[in-house]
């Protein structure tokens, strides 16, 4: 029974503890989560290691505060937050007791930016590029994305082989200087360009242009042959405008690729062009919305003519036209919106231009953007709008389209953004300025004079103008030649183009007619347009001709233009001929009135050239002559890749006054006018025991036609820029000058000319010759190789079969 109570006793306390367990282990759960608590309140934020940030600074960004529970993610977040900043290179975040200690590392100052291994882009330019100057807050991020945008810069200029790493050398007080070591690598070059899906127009003829070109033996003088993407992007758009030029409205660059050839060296530019059907213009129609306005009036602001080639960009010129024209009747806000209707089965396109009244909307601001070198002026002159002025569309587009035609950027952008009203609009001009200096030189080998070469160095926007400058210096065995010219576009900000030129030239006609000659001037000029495609120009000239080095065998009628008649008059130790009156000034004013209706002016294939020049001299000076030459050329495309081609020039100069002409002012014509021909190959001559080598005189009279066939090679691949012509050529000269006339007639006098009479050849007979060229458009410039068998000519004019030298375009 004792055992018993004793069992239950025990069994009684473990009941009670196992009904007080549960409550003791809550009590103690409750005290030490309270405990925990109390400990996890953040009490103070300390910060340490910061030198020049302050300690708010830092907590500013902390996604915490004191009180705050302390809180893993929330610390994650605030060092995140504090990186981002860019002042700290490292940052830790630690908690004991109820401190939150933030530890910081700052990142250094940069004390100085350099560069090292630069030699084909500037420093200056280095520096506007990067983001990281001097006194800026030094970060590894901030460094790697400038090391991008000068890789950038480098590519731009074609040197994709261009590296750039950034070391930064440590200073004291938390300073650094950083340096981009570049290792500029080679240029990348244009290899070669192609076009995919070309019909109408060759491949030579797009590579004109375009302003990429491929590498040449003398492509280092230039930039336009290194790979830019900026510049190939223009490309495509101006292959693009070619196309809508010449009939071709539905034209497209479907892509524009740039691959890096198998070895490296350079890259393969291909277009794919997608060209359409041709179309020609129909029907021309204006009509009106607008009170008052007469469209019969208007009809002479056409410049599309119904069955013409279809030409966008004469679309757009009558467009301005209309609008400028509407403006002027007192309609600010006129608006021409030109209404295109196709017919696809006659491959026509009727344009009706639509007058209406646009919205009212004003120009409050005009700002030019990136031009570093060109002057602000440039860039507003080609608007024909001014800030006040009624806003329109057209105008606007216009003038983007003048800004590119000067050749002076690689992108022009106009941008439009609301104005501080609602009816006014802010027109932000962003132009992208590219190289606008070349300096190019050419040699090699001619027929006519042996060995050839130039050098030239321009400038198309001298000292951010706008303005135009050349210094050519060329010679050759027979000739050496120099000229400066200068021209202002805009003279006076108006459409006027006015310039001066400088020149010397010193021919050497020893072999031709026993002389040499020199020529020393200069010229004034002005031009401007008379109307769509009709250009004039106007001149002043004053030069001095000099007549020197005549030989002893030289004809009477040479030594009579040299001042000095007597056959057996006084020569020099050399044996040469002494001039008394070998110099003359002639003072002259000319004007010259051109149309160009050519789809190319390098490359033509279709339109035509006709050309008037006037000279009157005797303003002055000692010579007294009215002379004038023509001048038209005809292109037809027979096929897409043959062209024919026909020329007719001709001329003819008088004296007046009583004065003669003289012998240095007549026409001298061989080969270049008539294929077959030497040099001064035809035309008056003396024959006689007194001039043994049958000297060329000159005329007063020429005329000159040629008819020619361009083809491409068969078996050839265009790109090596090879093709052939077959051609007819007549021409003649005639019509010595009165004193060439005397002195032949004057060694009749057998007293004076004991050796017997001179005869004067001069008959008007028509010379003509037929023949073959080889055309190759080569990395020194175009060559031209031309094989010609004389059908017709005078019994002493001198022939020449085959000519070589540098091809002269027509």
């Amino acid at each position: 029974m004792q055992k018993f109570k004793i069992i239950l006793a025990g069994l009684r306390v473990l009941l009670a503890l196992l009904v007080l367990s549960p409550m003791v282990a809550m009590v103690d759960a409750t005290w030490t989560s309270g405990a925990a608590f109390a400990q996890s309140v953040i009490k103070n934020i300390e910060v340490v290691g910061n030198r020049r940030v302050e300690p708010e600074t830092v907590r500013s960004y902390l996604q915490f505060n004191s009180g705050d529970t302390y809180n893993a993610s929330k610390v994650d977040a605030s060092i995140k937050a504090l990186f981002a900043t860019g002042l700290f290179a490292d940052v830790a975040i630690d908690y004991k007791g109820s401190t939150v200690i933030v530890t910081v590392k700052e990142n250094p100052v940069i004390n100085q930016v350099a560069f090292e291994g630069n030699s084909e882009v500037d420093t200056a330019t280095l520096i506007g590029e990067v983001q990281l100057k001097p006194r800026s807050v030094f970060t590894r991020a901030k460094a790697q994305a400038d090391t991008q945008r000068i890789l950038d810069v480098y590519r731009r200029q074609g040197l994709f082989a261009a590296t750039v790493e950034p070391k930064i050398i440590e200073l004291e007080q938390d300073r650094v200087n950083l340096v981009f070591e570049i290792n500029e690598g080679a240029a990348t070059k244009v290899k070669g360009i192609n076009f995919v899906g070309n019909h109408a127009f060759t491949d030579s003829q797009l590579r004109d242009v375009i302003s990429t070109t491929q590498v040449g033996w003398f492509d280092f003088l230039k930039g336009t042959s290194v790979y830019d993407p900026d510049r190939m992007n223009l490309d495509r758009e101006l292959v693009r405008q070619y196309y809508l030029k010449n009939g071709y409205p539905d034209a497209s660059v479907t892509a524009a690729n740039a691959e890096i050839d198998p070895d490296g060296s350079g890259f393969i530019i291909t277009f794919a062009i997608d060209e359409g059907q041709p179309y020609t213009f129909g029907a021309i129609n204006i009509e009106s919305s607008l009170p008052g306005i007469d469209t019969s009036t208007l009809k002479g602001d056409l410049l599309t003519q119904a069955g013409a080639v279809y030409d966008a960009s004469e679309i757009d010129k009558t467009s301005e036209q209309l609008t400028l024209d509407i403006a002027d009747q007192g309609y600010a806000f006129a608006r021409v919106r030109p209404r295109p209707i196709p017919d696809a089965t006659n491959h026509t396109i009727a344009i009706t231009y639509v007058v209406d009244e646009g919205p009212r909307i004003y120009i409050e601001r005009i700002n030019v953007i990136g031009n570093t070198r060109t002057k602000d002026f440039v860039i507003r002159r080609e608007f024909r709008l001014a800030e006040g002025d009624a806003f329109n569309s057209l105008m606007v587009d216009r003038a983007k389209k003048r800004l590119q035609a000067l050749g002076l950027f690689k992108s022009v952008d106009i941008k439009r953004r609301p104005g501080s009203a609602p009816d006014r609009v802010i027109l932000d001009v962003v132009v992208q300025e590219q190289s606008t200096g070349e300096l190019s030189f050419g040699a090699g080998y001619s027929t006519s004079e042996g060995v050839i070469g130039d050098v030239s160095i321009s400038e198309r926007n001298l000292f951010g103008n706008g303005q135009y400058v050349r210094l050519k210096l060329a010679g050759s065995f027979e000739r050496m030649q120099v000229d400066l010219s200068f021209t202002e576009p805009r003279f006076l900000d108006r459409n006027l183009a006015a310039g001066f030129d400088l020149f010397f030239k010193q021919l050497d006609y020893t072999d031709q007619s026993g002389f040499e000659q020199r020529k020393l001037g200069g010229d004034v000029r002005l031009g401007f347009p008379l109307a769509e495609h009709l250009w004039m120009q106007t001149m002043y000239s004053l030069s001095r001709d000099e007549i020197f080095d005549v030989t002893n065998w030289a004809s009477p009628a040479i030594k009579e233009a040299c001042g000095n008649f007597d056959p057996n008059g006084p020569t020099d130790q050399n044996g040469l001929f002494r001039c008394s009156d070998a110099g003359y000034w002639t003072s002259l004013v000319g004007t010259t009135i051109s149309y160009d209706k050519r789809n190319n002016a390098k490359n033509p294939n279709r339109g035509y050239y006709i050309q008037l020049a006037n000279d009157f001299a005797g303003l002055g000076g000692d010579a007294q002559y009215w002379r004038v030459n023509a001048e038209g050329r005809y292109y037809y495309p027979i096929t897409d890749k043959i062209t024919f081609v026909g020329r007719a020039v001709g001329g003819m100069i008088q004296g007046w006054g009583g004065q003669d002409v003289r012998l240095l002012d007549s026409f001298f014509k061989g080969g270049e006018t008539v294929r077959g021909f030497d040099i001064s190959g035809f035309g008056p001559r003396e024959i006689g025991p007194n001039s043994p080598n049958q000297d060329a005189l000159g005329g007063q009279k020429y005329w000159a036609a040629t008819a020619e066939v361009r083809f491409p090679l068969p078996f050839v691949p265009e790109d090596i820029g090879l093709s052939g012509a077959v051609f007819a050529d007549a021409g003649s000269l005639w019509d010595a000058t009165g004193g060439a006339r005397a002195a032949v007639a004057a060694t009749h006098n057998s007293a004076n000319f004991p050796k017997g009479p001179d005869t004067l050849i001069d008959s008007n007979v028509i010379r003509s010759s037929v023949g073959g060229s080889l055309m190759w458009n080569s990395p020194v410039g175009p060559l031209r190789m031309d094989f010609a068998q004389v059908l017709t000519k005078d019994k002493y004019d001198q022939t020449q079969f085959f000519r070589f030298g540098a091809s002269s375009q027509f």
